[in-house]
C-alpha cells in the first residue's frame, strides 16, 4: 500500500522533547564536586587568555585541553586531590542536604495526622 503523499512521518525526537517540562532546580540545593580537570581550568584560564589574547572562549577551551593532556601525572596531583575533597565536601552536603528533605518531609505527614 503506497503512502500518502501529504503525510509526513513523525519524529520521535519532536515526541520526546514535548512531554514533561523541566523541573525546578532547588537553589538551596548543594553545588556539585568539579573534577581536577575543572579546577585546572580555573587556574590556568587567565594565563591561557594573557598568552592568547586573540583566542576566543572555544579556542581557550581547546587550548586548556591540550595543557591538561601535557601534564604529567605529578603535575595533576594537586588538582586529583583538590577534587577528591571536593567530591567529599559535596557527598556531605548532599547527604545533609538529602537528611533535611526527609525531616521536613516526615515533619509536614506528622502534623496532618493531628
Amino acid at each position: 500500500m503506497p503512502k500518502e503523499a501529504g503525510a509526513k512521518p513523525k519524529r520521535k525526537a519532536a515526541e520526546k522533547a514535548a512531554k514533561a517540562p523541566k523541573a525546578k532546580k532547588d537553589p538551596k540545593a548543594p553545588k556539585r564536586a568539579l573534577s581536577a580537570y575543572m579546577f585546572f581550568s580555573q587556574d590556568w584560564r587567565e594565563r591561557i587568555k594573557s598568552e592568547n589574547p586573540d583566542a576566543g572562549f572555544g579556542e581557550v577551551g581547546k587550548l586548556l585541553g591540550a595543557k591538561w593532556k601535557e601534564l604529567d601525572e605529578e603535575e595533576k596531583k594537586p588538582y586529583i586531590e583538590q577534587a577528591a575533597r571536593d567530591k567529599t565536601r559535596a557527598e556531605e552536603e548532599k547527604a545533609a542536604y538529602d537528611g533535611s528533605k526527609k525531616s521536613a518531609a516526615s515533619g509536614e505527614d506528622e502534623e496532618d495526622d493531628e
